[in-house]
Formats: C-alpha cells, sequence, structure tokens
C-alpha cells in the first residue's frame, strides 16, 4: 500500500474531523511538533510521506502490541495518546501535500 493511502485509510479510520475543538487541536499540534522533532530536519514533500507512514506504522505496531485499537467513535476531549499522536501524524500529511518541506520546523 502505498504512503499516501495508507495515512488517507489511517484518517478514515481513527475519525479525524476538519472541525476538532480548540484544546484538541491545541493537543494535535503539539504531537504533531514532536513527530516533526523525531522525523528530523525538513524532507521533500514524496519523502516526507513515507517517512510520516512508517512513524505511523510503528506507533500502530506498538499501540496493538499493548493491546490497542482505534475506538468506533473518537471522543476528541478524551482521546487518547496514541490517537492524538495518528491525528498529529495524519495532520502533517495533509500538511505535506502543501508544503514542499513538511516536516521543516
Amino acid at each position: 500500500m502505498s504512503a499516501r493511502r495508507f495515512l488517507d485509510r489511517l484518517g478514515g479510520e481513527i475519525g479525524i474531523a476538519a472541525a476538532l475543538p480548540v484544546g484538541v487541536l491545541a493537543a494535535v499540534d503539539q504531537h504533531s511538533a514532536a513527530v516533526r522533532d523525531i522525523l528530523a530536519h525538513g524532507a521533500p514533500a514524496a519523502a516526507a510521506e513515507i517517512l510520516l507512514a512508517g512513524y505511523a506504522r510503528g506507533v500502530l505496531d506498538e499501540a496493538r502490541a499493548h493491546g490497542w485499537s482505534p475506538p468506533p467513535l473518537v471522543d476528541w476531549p478524551r482521546a487518547d495518546w496514541t490517537t492524538l499522536r495518528l491525528a498529529a501524524v495524519c495532520s502533517l500529511a495533509r500538511g505535506a501535500d502543501e508544503d514542499e518541506y513538511a516536516l521543516e520546523s
């Protein structure tokens, strides 16, 4: 599966909506910053998608190994760390479509 299709499917699986509550957006922004730091200094958009998909797969594998599964309906104000982290990755991936250097801080 391509990185883009994986990230799009992941966004749908965790139910990312365009209109998240402000507090949730702040939490997603914090997770996005952490992911950018982890994935380092900027990459062209195509490479950014691959890095983000690989990172998301790692988060999913680790979370599932500990019994996590996506909730059927996310209660965003009470979303867990994994859900927020994956939402951040999907948010960064959407930004990769718009910004040639999406992971650059």
